[in-house]
């Protein structure tokens, strides 16, 4: 568990390696104008802490449909906020889905890296989540509110 690595990863959006963490400031702020989310999860086979997948435009209802049942992730989450004001902003949210009934082994290796990796990349706004089907809009929204 303490010797999993935070490094490079392979997207399966345009196929090459990226870097999740090493640089990892500049991959995971990119902002557009609409929702975008990447999924990371640990390689238990090589240690790593790998970029699953990115998607744009999902909201937080579509993005529970993408997330395994049973394994945790890694979600970075960048969310269209509309504040109550009229202004708009792009809040990164890093969330750490754990679903009831993972393997221990799972939960561990994730519980154990997650400090690492909000630290390194340097995120600030993190959650929890530990059923999918909590991830919703106004669960989002409630938990971001806090921060505005």
């Amino acid at each position: 568990v303490g010797n999993t690595e935070l490094c490079a990863s392979r997207s399966r959006k345009g196929g090459g390696c990226r870097a999740i963490l090493k640089g990892a400031q500049e991959i995971i702020r990119q902002r557009t104008a609409d929702d975008r989310k990447e999924n990371v999860k640990i390689d238990k086979d090589k240690r790593l802490v790998v970029l699953d997948e990115e998607l744009e435009g999902v909201s937080p209802d579509e993005l529970k449909d993408e997330l395994p049942e049973r394994q945790p992730r890694f979600i970075v989450y960048s969310y269209k906020y509309q504040h109550d004001d009229g202004r708009v902003s792009y809040p990164l949210c890093f969330i750490f889905s754990s679903p009831l009934g993972c393997k221990p082994e799972q939960q561990m290796m994730y519980a154990g890296s997650k400090n690492k990796l909000v630290q390194t990349a340097e995120l600030t706004k993190v959650f929890e989540i530990r059923n999918t089907e909590d991830l919703t809009e106004e669960w989002l929204r409630e938990k971001l509110g806090f921060f505005h």
